[in-house]
């Protein structure tokens, strides 16, 4: 079965070249000519039918007619086809078709047998792309507004990749801005609390959210004291780098959990450190 294992609008699309073929032997067309720009897509009116294609419209100059010339017999031709139960002219040369039902069980058992590679092409021709999604500030965890992001993203670049773009997943890590420096000094308070020092309500500004706490006991297991009573220049770069740390471990178990895997984890503030 021609059918098998081919996108339906591919099959359509071959059966209107095909049609157009035998027109151009009984003479009603010329010979010849290019289908580069030949397409079978949706109507936009779901009422025109199943498909359309613009091909009276796209051969007209090279017939030197004009496309309801085209269409009236091509949309002939096209309606004795098994799979076709009505194929009407629309507009200044556009066939819309209605398909039958067989033709569309037909689809599902192709669906079925082909599983999810149903539907993958290389239209891309191993184009490569990034596309960078998620990218939340990592002071913290993810919120229901960083997840739909992640899960749109991810979708669409899994669909990128199945028409054929090598995608590249990238996630930005805005680390370099002030909100880091919050961070650092919200982690900073967490850890002098860890040594049982009583740091009272978080500045507003701050990053009040419990899960700093468990970022400034990890300080203190790996480094004890050393940072509690040391003025900030000192202790602010190694607190920014160990808060964005923790924070993107977060992050990752929070996207692992959906199944979204990035391949790329770009650091603006190595960016700024790169020139």
């Amino acid at each position: 079965d021609q059918r098998r294992n081919m996108n339906p609008y591919d099959y359509i699309r071959e059966q209107v070249i095909l049609a157009i073929g035998v027109l151009a032997e009984t003479g009603v067309v010329p010979t010849d000519m290019d289908f580069t720009n030949l397409t079978v897509e949706v109507p936009r009116d779901p009422t025109h039918g199943d498909m359309a294609t613009n091909a009276a419209l796209i051969l007209t100059k090279q017939a030197r007619m004009k496309p309801r010339e085209i269409a009236g017999p091509l949309a002939a031709y096209l309606a004795e086809l098994t799979e076709v139960i009505a194929a009407n002219i629309a507009g200044p040369g556009f066939v819309n078709l209605r398909l039958s039902d067989e033709f569309w069980r037909l689809q599902l058992a192709d669906v079925l047998a082909a599983g999810s590679a149903y539907g993958n092409s290389n239209i891309a021709g191993g184009t490569k792309i990034n596309v960078e999604y998620v990218s939340a500030n990592p002071t913290g965890p993810l919120h229901i507004g960083h997840v739909r992001g992640a899960i749109y993203g991810d979708a669409l670049a899994n669909l990128l990749a199945k028409v054929g773009y090598d995608v590249c997943k990238e996630y930005y890590i805005n680390d370099a801005g002030v909100q880091i420096n919050l961070l650092a000094q919200s982690v900073h308070l967490r850890y002098r609390e860890a040594l049982g020092e009583d740091v009272g309500t978080i500045p507003e500004g701050m990053y009040p959210g419990d899960y700093l706490i468990p970022v400034g006991m990890a300080i203190v297991a790996r480094d004890g004291n050393k940072w509690r009573d040391l003025p900030e220049d000192e202790w602010l770069d190694v607190f920014r780098k160990f808060s964005v740390e923790a924070m993107m471990d977060l992050v990752r178990e929070d996207l692992e959990s959906l199944g979204i895997e990035q391949e790329v984890f770009f650091s603006e503030e190595g960016l700024h450190k790169d020139g």
